[in-house]
């Protein structure tokens, strides 16, 4: 189980934080998209292309970013990236309210918004780390999983009717506004935080943005768990702007009913990830990587064969649970495998590259996606992207794999 333990008033700020975030997100869950749909009237190539470019781009600058935020203390790099994503996502409903919102000004805040994601969850996953001990990572991680899954189920039902019933951008307003109050909850956080240690006069040498992908692939149980990660977040994400257009579009589901096919599952989030410190200490880290990892991959190749009514809302959601159950156990005792296997002075710069390698491989699954729906359809889109993801346990790693140990150099 997760609750119970106490992990001090900071964490417990970080954790506010994380929480007034997610549920900000939950309840403007695939805003975007379903803005370009129900205001611009895109279609599947416009809707998986705004899913596509936006995370790429916002990868590709994310890049230069690492190794400026390991250097620095992580709480003003949180602020500052929260900061960011509140300004960026404000832009919308002014731009709405006046008439002037277009294509490619939700591109531009997709950009921004992603680059801003992956900055701050470097940060905040070395603040972490150096925030509790070693023991209890397992358990902040599983709190900030079970957070996220529950803010999905309570977020997009409720952000579904308030679209329904005041206007497209009305969650939005909501996804801005929790960012401004991650800001603030940040800033609550006391104590001193101790300055990134450096060498020589130069914090940044010009090979350090590769560094967290160095260490990531020098590392066997790192660089398997890596690629399996990369492929199973694309072909799953990829899936969102197509079943959109199937659900929205040619099925004609309701907003909430959209939103409520994707929010009932997340309780089984709750349900994985509280049981993630259990289950390792039973069956240990290695079993679940193995077992888990598989189970996640099955279920996807469902989708394709979504109907009207009520039983295409239910395929849907029984889809997704099976999903979010295996997903939610797995997610956080691969956070916690990561922070253990990587050295202090490298966190920041292994959890962006990270990050850019999973933004990157959901940008190219969802614009290929895209393609294929509109040649082939988003049935068949789904099916793709269903057979596919059958072949990624293979990359998971091998039963008694060498880990590699980590390097112990001192920080740039």
């Amino acid at each position: 189980m997760t609750g119970g333990k106490r992990l001090g008033r900071r964490f417990g700020w970080l954790w506010a934080a994380y929480a007034v975030s997610a549920y900000g997100s939950g309840l403007g869950f695939g805003a975007l998209p379903l803005i370009a749909v129900l205001v611009l009237h895109a279609g599947p190539v416009e809707v998986s292309a705004l899913s596509a470019v936006g995370p790429a781009v916002g990868a590709l600058i994310a890049v230069p970013l690492a190794p400026w935020v390991e250097f620095r203390r992580k709480r003003p790099v949180m602020i500052a990236t929260d900061l960011v994503r509140f300004a960026a996502m404000a832009t919308i409903p002014v731009a709405y309210a006046v008439g002037g919102l277009g294509f490619v000004q939700l591109l531009v805040v997709s950009i921004v918004v992603a680059a801003a994601r992956i900055a701050f969850g470097a940060a905040s996953g070395a603040y972490l780390k150096a925030l509790v001990r070693p023991d209890d990572l397992l358990v902040a991680n599983a709190r900030f999983e079970s957070t996220n899954w529950s803010s999905i189920a309570i977020g997009p039902p409720l952000g579904g009717a308030a679209v329904g019933r005041f206007g497209p951008v009305t969650t939005v307003v909501a996804d801005a506004a929790s960012y401004l109050l991650s800001a603030l909850s940040i800033t609550a956080i006391r104590g001193r935080e101790e300055a990134p240690l450096r060498s020589g006069g130069n914090p940044v040498r010009a090979g350090a943005v590769l560094d967290g992908w160095r260490h990531i692939l020098g590392d066997p149980g790192l660089r398997a768990l890596y690629l399996n990660n990369m492929l199973v977040a694309g072909l799953i994400m990829a899936t969102e702007p197509v079943l959109a257009v199937l659900l929205l579009r040619q099925l004609h589901f309701a907003p909430w009913q959209y939103g409520l096919a994707f929010a009932a599952p997340c309780l089984g989030g709750l349900i994985g990830s509280r049981l993630a410190r259990r289950v390792v200490a039973r069956h240990g880290r290695d079993r679940v990587f193995r077992t888990v990892g598989t189970l996640r991959a099955v279920w996807l190749i469902g989708l394709a064969f979504v109907r009207p009514g009520v039983v295409g809302l239910v395929t849907v959601m029984a889809v997704e649970l099976a999903i979010i159950v295996n997903m939610s156990l797995f997610n956080p005792v691969l956070a916690t495998y990561r922070l253990e296997r990587t050295p202090k002075h490298l966190v920041a710069r292994t959890l962006s590259a990270w990050s850019i390698g999973q933004q990157a491989s959901i940008a190219v699954c969802t614009a290929l996606g895209g393609l294929l729906a509109a040649a082939t359809g988003p049935r068949t889109a789904l099916a793709v992207a269903g057979l596919l993801i059958l072949a990624t346990p293979l990359l998971l790693p091998r039963a008694g794999a060498p880990a590699a140990v980590p390097p112990a150099a001192a920080p740039l």
